[in-house]
């Protein structure tokens, strides 16, 4: 592809992705980073697709205490319709417990701004509240926790489940993350995957890093191009320093996967 061809796809597909125009194009190293890398080479990669890798750089840029992009992002999200405000909600609320509550504090209130200024340029009436889903889980304490424990086996691939015996993770990990939150059905379990992932790698968490990447592939939620595509999707919005370490716990669950499926398949031949 010709420089002038790479210039024309960024062009269009940061359209495409942003329902806005482009910037000014200066020839700038920021500017032609942004237009002949960002939008022209990965945004238009075909392994993701545009819906999924909205959900990874918006956790991303939540995340990056950057207000201009946050806002920028999720209104091309909602403006596209690549996501419904019910499913921006319960992104913020699924950022909210990977990546903190005062960091989804802020991003709850753009969404907020930015669904109103989407409707409003629609002609359409002042939003009114939505009813919150409904509760899926059980309100019996005791079924409640069983049915956390068995949702985060099921969600983990994994055949344990950690103790209830404080409050972290009786009445947080199995109560509410797994117990409530995994199974609320404003998002798909592939989207909430794809949250988690950045979120999880944006901080460093190496254990946390480990089981979510080998669970996504695992469960066959994300295969391992898509998984490699959210590597690097990752790597444009949150830097490719934290992006080298996620990757490398990629390769590493990648095999793991790939090794175990080989036994599985041994064993039932």
């Amino acid at each position: 592809m010709s420089a002038n061809d790479r210039r024309a796809r960024g062009i269009r597909e940061f359209g495409e992705v942003m329902t806005t125009a482009a910037p000014p194009n200066d020839d700038g190293p920021f500017s032609t980073g942004l237009l002949d890398f960002v939008f022209a080479e990965v945004w238009s990669r075909p392994a993701l697709s545009r819906r999924d890798r909205r959900f990874v750089t918006l956790a991303c840029v939540a995340a990056a205490d950057a207000v201009a992009p946050l806002e920028q992002h999720v209104y091309a999200a909602l403006n596209s319709g690549d996501v419904t405000i019910t499913e921006m909600r319960e992104t913020v609320l699924h950022f909210a417990v990977y990546a903190g509550w005062p960091k989804a504090s802020r991003f709850n209130m753009v969404v907020d701004a930015q669904w109103a200024t989407v409707t409003a340029e629609r002609g359409l009436p002042a939003d009114e509240p939505e009813p919150l889903l409904p509760l899926v889980s059980a309100s019996d304490p005791e079924q409640r926790l069983l049915g956390g424990e068995e949702s985060f086996r099921d969600i983990n691939c994994v055949p344990y489940t950690p103790p209830r015996d404080n409050p972290y993770t009786g009445g947080g990990i199995l109560n509410f993350v797994f117990g409530e939150m995994w199974l609320r059905p404003g998002l798909g379990t592939k989207e909430r995957r794809l949250i988690t992932v950045a979120c999880v790698a944006f901080q460093d968490t190496e254990i946390p890093i480990l089981s979510h990447v080998y669970a996504a592939l695992k469960s066959g939620d994300l295969s391992f191009d898509e998984m490699d595509e959210v590597a690097l999707q990752f790597a444009a919005y949150y830097g490719c320093a934290k992006a080298d370490y996620l990757n490398t716990v990629i390769v590493e669950q990648k095999q793991r996967v790939a090794a175990e499926t080989r036994a599985d398949s041994t064993i039932a031949g």
